[in-house]
């Protein structure tokens, strides 16, 4: 196929997808490296080859259209879908490790401590996969990963586990205006709304610890992330799973609510491919988990 006879100028489409970021001719040009008057040449360019205008020129501001809107979209993927091929490619010549985790336990546990493996390591490239979907070892991506559940696992062999408490939890601010006291219907419930019911919800938590407590939450989130990110801004009370919340809790930005703890039934397990092919960083790396997640 001749993507050359059918595709604009890349450097126009470059500069496009730099303008829609950006939102701003003088924005883009800055960070192109090139002045204003070159981006407005690109895109008029590739709206003369295009047929149609790509922006609505305001007074002081540029409107895009439905179609610079949707071409916009297509090239962002596109050009992260490039620039990962090329890090992938690059990234061969170097010792590599990739470490596999959920979103919250990545954010709130794996990232704050990741300096301290890199300081010691520097010669090894960390990639870390986030994401709240099981993760599949046996495509040869993973060379270690931190797996909440009960072992064993039929893809993947424990070498370190650790259990969790769930308290409710809340900002410094909340718990002044509420005072001290068991939960009760007048308190501001946050709920976690997963598929994936290992994260508890607080009809789970108002059963297991034997509560009798009517209430309905006032914020639900998809993410564990969001949860715990409108507690820490006073918007009412989580339950907190004090292994991934430790910093917060250290740094004063959450605060027990209610009292009552909870042991989790299942433990998080940093876990190696049964197929993983032996090498020195993923050793290193599963070492270091090992020692973090019993530090």
């Amino acid at each position: 196929m001749q993507f050359r006879k059918r595709l604009p100028s890349l450097t126009a489409l470059v500069t496009l997808e730099a303008v829609l970021r950006r939102k701003s001719f003088t924005l883009a040009a800055s960070e192109l490296g090139v002045t204003q008057a070159a981006v407005s040449r690109q895109i008029a360019a590739l709206e003369e080859e295009l047929g149609q205008p790509l922006f609505l020129r305001k007074h002081r501001a540029i409107e895009p259209t439905a179609a610079c809107v949707s071409l916009g979209v297509t090239l962002a993927k596109s050009f992260a879908d490039i620039a990962e091929s090329v890090e992938a490619i690059q990234s061969r010549g170097q010792d590599v490790v990739t470490i596999g985790a959920t979103v919250a336990f990545s954010s709130f546990w794996l990232l704050p401590r990741l300096a301290e493996f890199r300081r010691a390591n520097p010669g090894i490239l960390v990639r870390v996969i986030s994401q709240d979907s099981p993760i599949a070892l046996d495509d040869g991506e993973i060379d270690v990963a931190i797996r909440y559940g009960m072992p064993p696992f039929s893809d993947g062999t424990v070498i370190a586990s650790r259990g969790d408490v769930i308290c409710p939890v809340c900002s410094p601010d909340y718990l002044k205006r509420r005072g001290d006291g068991p939960l009760g219907g007048a308190d501001e419930f946050i709920e976690t709304d997963v598929v994936d019911r290992t994260w508890y919800s607080w009809s789970q938590w108002f059963s297991l610890t034997g509560a009798h407590v009517e209430f309905k939450p006032s914020l639900r989130f998809n993410h564990y992330t969001e949860t715990i990110a409108a507690a820490r801004a006073g918007q009412g009370i989580a339950l907190g799973w004090r292994m991934l919340i430790g910093t917060f809790l250290e740094d004063g930005t959450l605060v027990q609510a209610g009292g009552g703890e909870l042991a989790a039934e299942g433990r998080y397990n940093v876990i190696v491919p049964v197929k993983a092919k032996r090498s020195n960083e993923r050793n290193l790396a599963a070492a270091w988990l090992t020692a973090s997640l019993h530090g």
